[in-house]
């Protein structure tokens, strides 16, 4: 397919999948409207990289629905100062819009395959303020806290102690939280000691892994 067919479909997945069903934040929409969904994905899936579902990208694991993949981005509430921590780079679809932006992403992948593929993808499209880690990611990135946000883009059984520790004071959280077959997204933002949640409605990801 040729570039500019990729483009109609960008513009078409932002504007009846995300702007008609409540997604506002313009830096969100923006960069949507910029990263190349298409290059995430084997080359006999990229007709498909707009449509309104995931895609599988091997070792059991998904590319997220763009519009869930917007939904968690927006709740963040992201400022171009930020840094973001990323638990599970997947295909690094997700990676590439925080990197669009906030100034400097960490972003984990406990499969090292995934995390080589998406870097290789990531480094051709020029991203420079992405911080690469390959481990457990239950356990966050204490290196680099603390973090003015963190997105976890798969489910947990409860919330990781070790994530909300490495949260800024008033730093927000959205993590898929629940059993193996069906979630709850939660918005967390962290004040002090107390942690404010805010349900943001059904999901369904693949489990985070521990060990």
């Amino acid at each position: 397919m040729h570039e500019d067919e990729f483009t109609r479909m960008r513009e078409h997945m932002v504007h009846y999948q995300m702007k008609n069903r409540g997604i506002r934040d313009k830096s969100v929409l923006a960069a949507f409207s910029r990263v190349p969904r298409h290059a995430f994905v084997e080359k006999h899936q990229q007709p498909f990289a707009y449509n309104d579902h995931p895609l599988g990208i091997g070792s059991g694991q998904t590319i997220s629905q763009p519009y869930i993949v917007a939904l968690m981005t927006e709740a963040l509430r992201l400022k171009e100062t930020d840094k973001v921590l990323e638990i599970g780079t997947g295909s690094g679809y997700q990676t590439a819009i925080l990197a669009e932006m906030v100034d400097e992403v960490h972003t984990i992948e406990r499969i090292a395959s995934l995390q080589e593929g998406a870097k290789k993808v990531l480094d051709e499209l020029g991203y420079e303020n992405i911080h690469y880690v390959t481990a457990d990611g239950t356990d966050g990135h204490d290196e680099a806290a603390p973090y003015d946000a963190i997105l976890v883009t798969a489910a947990a059984r409860e919330i990781p102690k070790d994530l909300l520790s490495q949260l800024k004071d008033t730093g927000r959280m959205v993590i898929p939280v629940g059993g193996h077959f069906f979630q709850d997204l939660f918005l967390i933002r962290k004040r002090g000691d107390v942690h404010d949640r805010k349900n943001l409605g059904p999901v369904r990801f693949v489990p985070l892994v521990s060990g």
